[in-house]
C-alpha cells in the first residue's frame, strides 16, 4: 500500500497513488509494498528502493547509505506498543532531493499520529526534509512516552516487592511469580527500546552530517541537533531503567530466598524441639521386661510430662537467642 501526500502550504494532504500528481508528492509513505509498488516507487525517484532482506541487514553500511544522491537511513522502531511486546521492525527513509519516501513493514504509532497533526496544523513541514525532521520528532517522542508509562509499572512493580500486601506466605509466593514475569516483560520492553534507540542514534548522527553537506537552513541544523540529544537522553534513560529491572530481579530473587529459608527454618526448629520428647518416648517405648518405671503409679504423666518439658526448653533458647 501506497500513501501519499501533497504539500498544502506548510501543511500535508493525503491522496491516493494511482490518482495523484506524481510532480507534486513530496512523501510517499510505501507499507508492507508488493513487488509492484515497489517497481512504481523506483520509476517515480529514478533510484532503487531497498527490499525487506536488505532492510533487515544490521551492518551500519547497508543501513546507512548514499546512493545517486539519494540518502537512505534505516532504523529499527517498534509497532503495538501499548503492551510490553511491541512489535520490532526496520523502517527505512530515503531523502532524495525534496521528497521523502518511508519504507516499512509494521505500522508505528508516528505513522499514524505525525501525518493527522500534519494535515490539521501548520507543522512547518514545506520539504521531504523537513517531514522527516518532523516525523522523527514524533517517533522519539512516542519512544518517550513508552519509556515514561514503563517507568510507572517498574514503580509500582518496586511496591509490590517492598511493600507486599498479602500475609500469607503462599500469597507471598503466588505475587513474587506473577513479579517475576512482569521484570521479564519490562527487560524485554527496554531491551527493544534500546536496540531502537541505538539504530536511531546512527540516523540522525547519518540525518545531521547530510543536512551539514547539503547546507540546509540554520534551523534544520539545529532541530537535527535537538534531535540527536534528545535520542542520546532517552539511552541513558533505558540504560538506568534497565538497571533498575536489574535490580528488582535480584530483590525478588533475595525475597524469594528469604521466604523458602524462613520456611525451613520454622520445619528445622520444629524438627530440633520434637527430637527430645520422641527420645523420651522412644525409650520408654522398648520392650524390655526389667524396667523400674513399669509398675510405677505416677510413670505415666511423668513421662508425659519429661517428654512437654524437654519440647519447651529447646523453644525458649531458640527464643532467647533471637532465632525464632
Amino acid at each position: 500500500m501506497i500513501k501519499a501526500y501533497y504539500l498544502d502550504g506548510d501543511r500535508l494532504r493525503p491522496v491516493t497513488w494511482e490518482s495523484a500528481d506524481k510532480a507534486r508528492i513530496v512523501w510517499a509513505d510505501l507499507f508492507g509494498p508488493s513487488t509492484a509498488e515497489e517497481r512504481m516507487i523506483e520509476e517515480w525517484l529514478g533510484i532503487g528502493v531497498p527490499t525487506r532482506e536488505e532492510m533487515e541487514e544490521i551492518e551500519i553500511s547497508s543501513r546507512l547509505y548514499v546512493e545517486d544522491g539519494a540518502y537512505f537511513m534505516t532504523a529499527t522502531l517498534p509497532a503495538h506498543t501499548d503492551g510490553d511486546n511491541p512489535v520490532m521492525a526496520p523502517v527505512t527513509f530515503v531523502l532524495a532531493g525534496q521528497r521523502l519516501v518511508t519504507i516499512r513493514y509494521n505500522e508505528p504509532r508516528a505513522f499514524q499520529t505525525f501525518p493527522m497533526r500534519a494535515e490539521k496544523a501548520a507543522t512547518g513541514c514545506t520539504t521531504g526534509e523537513l517531514i522527516l525532521v518532523g516525523l522523527l520528532e514524533a517517533i522519539v517522542d512516542r519512544l518517550a512516552d513508552i519509556l515514561e508509562r514503563a517507568g510507572r509499572d517498574v514503580e509500582l512493580i518496586s511496591k509490590g516487592i517492598f511493600h507486599p500486601t498479602a500475609k500469607k506466605a503462599s500469597k507471598r509466593d503466588s505475587d513474587f511469580q506473577d513479579i517475576l514475569k512482569q521484570i521479564g516483560r519490562k527487560e524485554d520492553l527496554a531491551s527493544n527500546i534500546r536496540d531502537s534507540l541505538m539504530t536511531l542514534q546512527r540516523l540522525t548522527g547519518f540525518l545531521g552530517h547530510a543536512v551539514a553537506q547539503e547546507k540546509t537552513g540554520r534551523d534544520t541544523r539545529a532541530r537535527v541537533k535537538t534531535l540527536s540529544r534528545d535520542v542520546i537522553s532517552l539511552s541513558d534513560h533505558v540504560a538506568f531503567m534497565s538497571q533498575k529491572v536489574t535490580f528488582l530481579l535480584e530483590a525478588t530473587l533475595g525475597m524469594i530466598n528469604i521466604e523458602q529459608n524462613a520456611i525451613i527454618k520454622i520445619v528445622s526448629v520444629a524438627a530440633i524441639v520434637f527430637l527430645p520428647p520422641t527420645l523420651v518416648a522412644s525409650i520408654y517405648g522398648m520392650n524390655f521386661e526389667i524396667m523400674p518405671e513399669l509398675r510405677w503409679g505416677l510413670g505415666y504423666p511423668v513421662a508425659l510430662g519429661l517428654m512437654v518439658v524437654s519440647a519447651i526448653m529447646p523453644y525458649l533458647y531458640f527464643k532467647r537467642r533471637g532465632w525464632l
